[in-house]
């Protein structure tokens, strides 16, 4: 063998090797793209239960609170958002944007949320009530799914821009446009507030 073909071969050897590095770097992206996705998804199956609870929650709270009429409407139009606002997500997790909104509008409904429940103190009779126990329950419980769902998809994400971010594997994220992931994490305004304190 000349050299002219020995350069050949390294040559052809060092291309498959670059190639075969590029395709296995591309497939590893789209797994990790695909978890967050599909914890995505989970996500999105607790919400909407969440999302059907509320409409039997103000119902039945509807009865008992004739004066709240506004804290009621508030809580129905945060769910309505929130609810769009997850179907638009979930056409594409990946979508920073569609991400925000979601985030967003679970922030307002947490809160019309809170608010309705800070409201329904001054009502024994409701929350004494077997329907609003029941479905106060099941509305906790919910939530909690939400929250662990919501936890498996941030460390699904965390992962995946974790690894799209990392060297030389970032050259092939960027080639392909593999985009930064967001978390889904929604602000407690009530947990990021000091206390206040007043002395006497």
């Amino acid at each position: 063998m000349d050299s002219a073909t020995i350069f050949l071969v390294i040559m052809l050897m060092l291309l498959a090797g670059v190639i075969f590095w590029v395709v296995s770097t591309y497939n590893q992206l789209i797994l990790y793209r695909n978890r967050f996705k599909n914890a995505f998804a989970q996500v999105e199956v607790q919400l909407t239960r969440r999302y059907d609870l509320i409409p039997n929650l103000v119902e039945t709270a509807k009865a008992y609170m004739k004066h709240e009429r506004e804290t009621l409407e508030a809580v129905i139009s945060a769910r309505n958002q929130a609810s769009h606002a997850a179907k638009q997500a979930s056409v594409q997790p990946e979508d920073v944007m569609a991400i925000q909104g979601l985030v967003g509008a679970e922030g307002m409904l947490t809160g019309a949320m809170g608010r309705l429940f800070a409201v329904m103190e001054n009502y024994p009779d409701l929350k004494a009530n077997e329907n609003m126990m029941q479905l106060t329950e099941e509305l906790t419980s919910t939530e909690n799914r939400v929250a662990f769902s919501r936890q498996a998809y941030n460390d699904a994400v965390m992962i995946y821009n974790t690894e799209r971010e990392r060297f030389p594997m970032n050259l092939v994220a960027d080639g392909f446009h593999f985009h930064t992931a967001l978390l889904f994490e929604i602000e407690d305004v009530q947990k990021r507030e000091a206390p206040q304190v007043v002395f006497a």
